[in-house]
């Protein structure tokens, strides 16, 4: 390769250095980078030459050609030639120091230039450096920073330097007067000292092992001397820390007695710097340096520093450290540091010195403190064993702080003093007590708040750390094991630790389980010893209501479960077999559970049992007295956790159950109920709760204290002459009654059933009557719960002895008071509910109630809850009550229905009979029909329930007849339809129900399943969609159901009630009942021909004033009737409705649809009617502008609308298949005709009509499809959304090209009778209908059906007459369908080969084509065609139609592109072998190749099928095969790769060709789009990177020189990465 070319290449880069674009500047660098590796001394002397050309080089443009040299020289500095590398340092030498100003970039970029070299020729660097580093002359800025780079990179070459470096300098220094001159020194100084100290420290590996620290001591001195009395004092802080840097590391090669001449200033100087610069690290550093130093040598005179020394490392150490700027915490632990270099030489200064700092109440000191503290104990062990004692009492003063930051420190000191030995000592227990302090601690923040200060210590941050604490050091510091048990004990029972309840369990588990298992005797614990733990009772207590609120405080069920097993042994020697058994089952359903899942009444019950058990296995009563006795007196403890005390109640009568002695039992009876907080509701349940546990032992006992209690002073009123203080007291006083009314209910519930009915009338009922006449809520609340209770117990007790409950009545109506005191409008308290459930308690129990006091009592209930406003009204806040929140008073009113239903039933049951259920019916009916949606849904859900109750019950005894069946269908029916989907639903369920009690009254068994009636199940999914005609179904279907299911003599009163349903308050039942009343009708309906006329009036009239559904589906099917017998008129008085048609109009043309007679008349009527009308008339747009548009007609348009309405119905399928084809054919055109036409004006309206005509023949020929169950075909259709395209005028030809491929593939057997229809059309007078027609067939062609069908000779000759059609769009379309025969039937393309080949040139020469369409068409169908051709008959075109394509190769087009690359593959096969057909594809490799990255991905995939296909013919077995292996339409291909090696196998088998080839490419370097051009572009790069030298003489190296040093100025930044990268080849 020629040396110039080289050059301009190395040229035009070096001049593209500085392109605007990123990436182009990568490319470059990199190119001159990998030709400056292969010929580093030629591009080095380039870069040389370039720079000494342009001495006025922009600064950032010689610093990039710098960095390359720098480059190069770095990884080619062995193969560099010497005196190469002599002018290259005194080149950098010069740019380096040309310019007396400082230019940080260049001069640095040079200087790095220097550095690279002298890591191999450090002698020659030395020589020029040097010599511009006279004495006496002050050297540039840039060549003493290079020497201290040079000290860092060749330790080893030049510290035999520095002795000489440093004498020539010492002179200098007093000369400096500028700062960066003084800094420039003291950084070099700091620099030589490092590499002297680490040339000392290597020794072993050195060039000199006679260097010693002394060497350089005076000289280091000397300019110690300088740099600290001079310089240290400058006002420029840069300048200061880097005089400090220095002086840290010259101290250690200074001599002793001169450094110690020197501590007594210097340090104080150096503390000094704090104050005066804001980057400490360096000072810190130093400082560390320095003190290293001094202790090294033994300084006596440090002792003197200490006091400020340690002042101002204090103020360091207190600074915050804020952990994402690194220099903060590389400062922190350089201070740290210097402690314990101090430590180390003073221990007991320092020492005391922390401790009294402790004292000092700022956070940030105390913080500081505590941090040196840590790192003391950690770092210095031996020096503080002594101080332990002492420490730990200082530490007591900051674990009083408040502030949390302190407190996070205190627990790291805490740990630190864990795990040397700290806490064994006397005081250690406070430091445990204070970890488990802060594990309880609460959150600092509420859910989902964040806090604002960054280095803020939440509680829950410090509460984690704690935990983990805990944790640490329960598992690995062994020796604390007995420090931590059993005392942790003594944490679990006072409240204000309950939030570290979980991690206490876990590490005493951990602490007991452990000594368990190596049966350690401290394992077991006397309480009698360890006096400050509480006793095992209160922790069994204590542990047990934990479990039963297992998720609360931290999830502390489940531990607190495990360690009372742990505990077993302890707790008493019995239970450990017993809770070994039971625990896990209980710690197994709480892994199984979340907070939301677990059955807490069921839970509860478990625990209760868990403790009933455990008792009877201690089987020690002096034990469990001393329980109940401790239990009871825990009480107070829960006083702020109700819920948890509410547990212990019950778990005090569990306990009281086991206990023998009387005398304890009154006693905690006494002690629970006079301590009780009686003011508070769960308090009062729980009291209650216990108590009746209790009765269950001890019934007389607990009577006898309830009574007591009753007559005590808790119920006197105290006088008061402050009114105030007696309402108070009143309040109290009404709610100790109400526990004491609970307490009576549940001791009821509890006591044994054989003890207790006796009691009720005498003890229970006497106590609880005379609170019946309160207003107090609280105690009408608890007396309804009681009386509840009550009736429970008895019916419990009733299924084993008989029993007459005289009070029943009575209890009754003191209930139903209780309901009318509540106010209508609103539901704020349970009464309701607790009313309804316990008057449904009472309900079975003897006697039963008269029919007045059973109508009063439903009357009542019934009232009372449907009235209420909806669940979700918020009810305006009254003064004395708080509204409920939505959770609340949706539970509430759940409870309420419930309560209700259950009442209704309870009635019911006591009379099961139709007039039973009529008597509870008849309350409710009235509701049925409100005009409040809720009402209506609450009615109808209580019929279904009470309904169902009833069939469920049911026993027929003799042939009573269900009287009540109409009426109750009649009402429930409409509903069916109403408005509100739970109405809906459960009025199905109702009707179900009827139907089935009426089957068992008929006398079918109970297992009797009947079809009709169970086919409505299904109907309530329908009922679900509130879609009319779902509805309708849905109606009809139940009509039939209940017309067959009905017997004769209730039809009337149902008929009756339906129309009575008609003015129901709700539209929609209206709507029902005239459906139900059609489907009726439709069983009846044959003398109706009088009334014709009057009907049609009426429905028109009625029908325009109904907007329901069904109603018109119902009037529908009335105008069917009407029109089997009066077709004519029927059908013309539709036709004359204004368009569109309304809704209702075509309604009732649908339901022509529904008689396949009716139907097939009216399709033949329309199909005749639209083949002679005229589809449109040209209308003049206006009179100025001129131009017409197509307007339809109107009757074809109406017959068309009318026709697609019909087709709609299901029911016309088989009129629609018998005249199919007719159809089909006559719809399409009829399409043709109405693409781009549009509507006429309606004269009556003002607006325009909206009526898409071409949509509407659309849509009626895909119903057609539809009826003609052609569901592949619609399938197809809708994949390909053809029913959009076919619609618009642009898109439509493409639309029935769809359609007929679909018809081709799905509908084969069809077509032939479809063609015959089409063809008259083909020479039709409308363009657009032979359009149409035309691109249909030219679509058949493409399948092979129609050889099948014997359709090919018809289509052709069509085909071929279209081809001179005065339209140039049928011109194309029939040049379309002619290529189209070598898809569809290739075996008869030879058969028409001549005309073929004729039609298929003229096309390719077509004048009148203005988009190129016909060409397009052309090319694309020789190139499907020529694949069937046989050789001979294409043998003398294949030169001609080639040079007739490669003109398109570079169209401007797309797809003519595509196209032309397509039909040259094609051709390859006719001229294999043919020597001129080689030729033309090697004359059009190049374009292919470079087409392979065209902007367009089909023309690639054109480019990759071509080459592939041509492969064989280039003449070269590598090149063909590497076509076939990756050139596949579908893969990626990686371009660069591929061009890569192709020009390698381009080189090996057509060198001769290579002049023509680069010549090729060349051309392309002008192409218009860039993707090619940097395709191009690469081409020759890998061309000439893959040439040997022999075949260069082939190529015209300057003209490719010249075109891409103009590509490498190409606008498109890809082309200049690529121009620059095919640079990097000019090697």
């Amino acid at each position: 390769m020629d040396e110039t070319d080289v050059e301009q290449v190395t040229l035009a880069l070096l001049d593209a250095a500085t392109d605007k674009d990123s990436e182009v500047q990568e490319q470059v660098r990199k190119s001159m980078l990998t030709l400056g590796k292969q010929q580093p001394d030629r591009v080095l002397a380039m870069c040389q030459d370039y720079l000494l050309k342009h001495p006025k080089l922009l600064v950032t443009h010689r610093v990039v050609i710098l960095q390359t040299i720098e480059l190069i020289v770095g990884c080619r500095i062995e193969e560099i030639s010497y005196p190469r590398i002599k002018s290259i340092i005194s080149l950098a030498s010069d740019e380096m120091t040309r310019s007396k100003d400082v230019i940080p970039d260049w001069q640095q970029a040079a200087s790095n230039i220097l550095v690279a070299v002298g890591n191999k020729h450090i002698n020659d660097i030395m020589e020029e450096i040097l010599s511009k580093f006279q004495p006496g002359l002050l050297p540039h800025f840039f060549v003493v920073q290079t020497l201290a780079n040079l000290s860092d990179s060749n330790v080893y070459g030049m510290v035999p330097f520095l002795n000489a470096i440093l004498g020539t300098m010492l002179p200098m220094l007093n000369m400096a007067k500028q700062d960066n001159m003084k800094w420039v020194f003291s950084s070099a100084l700091c620099h030589f000292s490092d590499s002297i100290l680490e040339y000392l420290a290597n020794l072993d590996k050195a060039p000199d092992p006679t260097v010693r620290k002394d060497t350089f001591s005076s000289e280091i001195y000397a300019a110690f001397d300088i740099l600290f009395n001079n310089w240290l004092q400058s006002r420029e802080s840069k300048l200061r820390l880097t005089v400090a840097e220095a002086l840290g590391s010259m101290c250690h090669l200074m001599a002793s007695d001169k450094l110690e001449e020197q501590i007594p200033k210097l340090i104080p100087a150096i503390l000094s710097l704090y104050k005066k610069n804001n980057e400490h690290y360096v000072i810190s550093k130093s400082l560390c340096q320095v003190l290293d130093a001094s202790v090294n040598m033994g300084s006596r005179v440090l002792e003197t520093q200490l006091d400020s020394l340690l002042f101002a490392l204090h103020q360091q150490v207190s600074a915050p450290v804020d952990y994402s700027n690194p220099p903060t915490v590389k400062n922190h632990n350089e201070v740290l540091r210097c402690f314990s270099i101090l430590a180390n030489s003073f221990p007991d200064r320092l020492v005391m010195f922390v401790l009294q700092k402790l004292e000092n109440s700022n956070e940030r000191s105390r913080v500081g403190s505590l941090a040196v503290l840590r790192h003391l104990i950690n770092s210095t062990t031996s020096t503080m064993e002594g101080k332990k004692l002492l420490i730990l009492a200082s530490i007591r003063q900051p674990m009083a702080d408040h502030s949390n930051k302190v407190k996070k420190r205190v627990v790291q000191v805490i740990s630190a003093m864990a795990h040397h030995g700290y806490l064994e000592l006397e005081g250690g227990e406070l430091l445990v007590r204070f970890i488990v302090q802060h594990c309880a601690l609460h959150d600092t923040y509420k859910r989902g708040h964040r806090p604002t200060d960054p280095e803020e210590v939440t509680n829950e941050a410090l509460r984690t750390m704690c935990d983990n604490t805990l944790h640490l050091l329960t598992t690995t510091v062994g020796q604390l094991a007995d420090v931590l048990w059993p005392k942790l004990l003594y944490f679990l029972t006072p409240p204000q630790f309950s939030n570290a309840t979980t991690p206490l369990c876990k590490s005493l588990i951990v602490l007991g389980n452990k000594k368990k298992n190596n049966q350690e005797p401290s394992f077991n614990i006397d309480f009698t010893q360890e006096v400050n733990l509480p006793s095992p009772q209160t922790l069994m207590v204590r542990l047990l209501v934990n479990a039963a609120f297992p998720f609360r405080d931290r999830g502390h069920g489940a531990p607190s479960l495990s360690l009372l097993q742990t505990l077993s042994n302890n707790i008493h020697p019995n239970t450990e077999t017993f809770w070994e058994k039971e625990i896990p089952s209980l710690l197994s359903i709480l892994e199984e559970s979340t907070a939301e899942s677990l059955d807490k009444k069921h839970w509860n019950e478990k625990l209760l049992k868990l403790l009933s058990k455990t008792l009877a296995t201690i089987d020690d009563d002096k034990w469990v007295c001393q329980l109940a006795a401790e239990a009871t007196r825990y009480l107070s403890t829960y006083n702020n956790a109700i819920e948890e005390k509410s547990f212990l109640y019950q778990c005090i009568g569990v306990t009281l159950q086991q206990c023998f002695n009387k005398e304890v039992v009154k006693k905690q009876l006494q002690e629970v109920l006079l301590t009780a907080r009686h003011n508070d509701a769960v308090e009062r349940e729980g009291v209650a709760m216990g108590v009746g546990l209790c009765a269950n032992s001890h019934l007389e006992g607990t009577l006898a204290k309830l009574d007591e209690f009753g007559k005590s002073d808790a119920f006197k009123k105290s006088p008061s002459i402050f009114n105030l203080l007696k309402e108070r007291n009143d309040v109290e006083v009404e709610k100790v009654k109400s526990t004491l009314i609970l307490c009576y209910g549940q001791v009821a519930l509890n006591a044994p059933p054989e003890k207790i009915l006796n009691r009720i009338d005498q003890d229970i009922l006497r106590s609880i009557s005379k609170h019946f006449n309160t207003k107090d809520l609280t105690m009408k609340l608890s007396l309804i719960q009681s009386v509840g209770l009550i009736a429970k117990a008895i019916s419990e007790c009733v299924k084993k002895q008989g029993y007459v409950f005289s009070r029943k009545q009575e209890l009754i109506t003191v209930m139903l008071d209780f309901i009318k005191a509540e106010p209508a409008d609103s539901m704020r308290t349970p009464v309701r509910h607790l009313v309804m459930t316990t008057c449904a308690n009472l309900m079975p129990l003897d006697p039963a109630l008269s029919e007045n006091e059973s109508f009063d009592l439903l009357k009542v209930c019934v009232n009372s809850v449907f009235s209420l406003p909806p669940e979700t009204h918020t009810p305006e806040k009254t003064k004395e009550e708080d509204i409920l929140d939505p959770k609340q008073r949706k539970a509430l009113y759940k409870d309420t229905l419930a309560a209700l239903q259950e009442l209704l039933k309870s009635v019911l049951a006591r009379d099961p009979t139709p007039d039973g259920l009529q008597s509870v019916f008849k309350h409710i009916e009235s509701w049925l029909s409100s005009g409040q949606d809720h009402e209506r849904e609450r009615a109808v859900t209580a019929t279904a329930h009470i309904l169902a109750y009833y069939l469920d019950n049911l026993t027929v005894k003799n042939m009573v007849s269900f009287h009540n069946l109409g009426a109750l269908l009649g009402r429930l029916s409409p509903r069916c339809s109403d408005p509100h989907p739970a109405v809906r639903t459960a009025a199905i369920d109702c009707i179900y129900t009827l139907l089935y009690i009426q089957l068992r009254y008929e006398g079918f068994s109970l297992d009797y399943k009947d079809d009709a009636v169970d086919s409505l199940l299904p109907l309530k999914d329908r009922l679900e969609n509130p879609d009319h005609s779902v509805l309708y179904k849905a109606c009809s279907d139940l009509t039939k159901v209940m017309s067959k299911r009905l017997p004769q003599q209730q039809l009337t009163t149902l008929v009756f009630m339906l129309f009575e349903g008609l003015v129901d308050s709700q539209t929609n039942c209206c709507r029902a009942s005239s459906v139900i009343l059609n489907t009726l009708l439709k069983n009846r309906g044959g003398g109706l021909q009088e009334l014709v006329p009057e009907m049609l009036e009426v429905l028109h009239v009625r029908l325009q004033s109904i907007t329901e559904e069904q109603v018109r589906v119902a009037a529908g099917q009335t105008v069917l009737i009407l029109a089997s017998q009066h077709l004519q008129i029927v059908v013309n008085t539709l036709v004359n409705q204004p368009l569109p048609f309304d809704s209702w109009t075509s309604e009732m043309w649908m339901a022509l649809g529904a008689d396949p007679i009716v139907a097939n008349q009216i399709i033949e009527m329309v199909m005749e009617k639209i083949a002679i009308m005229a589809p449109y008339i040209d209308r003049k747009e206006s009179m100025i502008r001129g131009g017409t548009t197509k307007v339809a007609t109107n009757q074809p348009l109406a017959m068309t609308c009318g026709l697609k309405e019909l087709l709609l119905n299901g029911q016309s399928q088989e009129p629609a298949v018998a005249l199919f084809p007719r159809l089909f054919s006559c719809l399409t055109v009829r399409l043709g005709a109405s693409v781009g036409v549009s509507a006429p004006k309606d004269n009556n309206t003002k607006h325009a009509a909206s009526v898409h005509v071409a949509g509407v023949a659309a849509d009626a020929l895909r119903i057609l499809l539809a009826r003609a169950q052609l569901d592949e075909v619609m399938k197809r259709l809708d994949e390909d959304k053809a029913w959009d395209l076919i619609k618009e005028p642009n898109t439509h030809i493409t639309g029935v090209t769809l359609l007929a491929r679909a018809m081709s593939k799905h509908a084969g057997p069809r077509l032939p009778s479809i063609v015959e229809c089409l063809c008259p059309s083909l020479n039709n007078i409308y363009e657009c209908q032979r359009v149409t027609v035309t691109a249909f067939f030219s679509e058949l062609l493409n399948h092979h059906v129609v050889t099948e069908l014997m359709l090919i000779d018809v289509l052709m000759n069509n085909m071929m007459e279209r081809i001179s059609d005065p339209c140039c769009t049928v011109r194309m379309l029939s040049v379309r369908g002619l290529g189209n025969i070598a898809e569809g039937s290739p075996e008869k393309v030879n058969k028409y080969a001549k005309e073929l080949l004729a039609a298929m040139s003229s096309g390719m020469e077509e004048k009148d084509d203005p988009g190129k369409l016909i060409t397009l068409e052309a090319m694309s169908g020789l190139s499907k065609v020529l694949l069937y051709l046989d050789k001979k008959n294409v043998h003398l075109l294949v030169v001609y139609i080639f040079m007739k394509i490669k003109p398109f190769l570079e169209s401007e087009n797309d797809e003519i592109r595509c196209a032309s690359i397509h039909l040259m593959g094609n051709l390859s096969k006719f001229g294999s072998g043919e020597p001129v057909f080689k030729d033309q594809i090697h004359n059009v490799l190049v374009s292919l190749l470079l087409h392979l990255v065209d902007p367009n991905p089909q023309v690639v995939k054109a480019c990759k099928f071509a080459m592939r296909v041509c492969a064989p013919v280039v003449g070269s077995e590598q090149i063909t095969t590497m076509f076939q292996n990756h050139l596949h339409e579908d893969k990626s291909l990686h371009y660069g790769e591929f061009i890569n090696d192709l020009t390698k196998y381009l080189i090996q088998d057509f060198p001769g060709m290579l002049n023509f080839y680069h010549i090729s490419v060349i051309q392309f370097f002008k192409s218009n789009w860039p993707e090619v051009r940097a395709g191009a572009a690469m081409f020759i790069g890998f061309l000439l990177g893959n040439l040997p030298e022999e075949h260069l003489s082939h190529l015209n190296m300057g003209t490719i020189t010249k075109g891409l040093v103009m590509l490498l100025q190409d606008p498109d930044p890809v082309v200049r990465v690529k121009a620059a990268e095919a640079m990097g080849h000019f090697h």
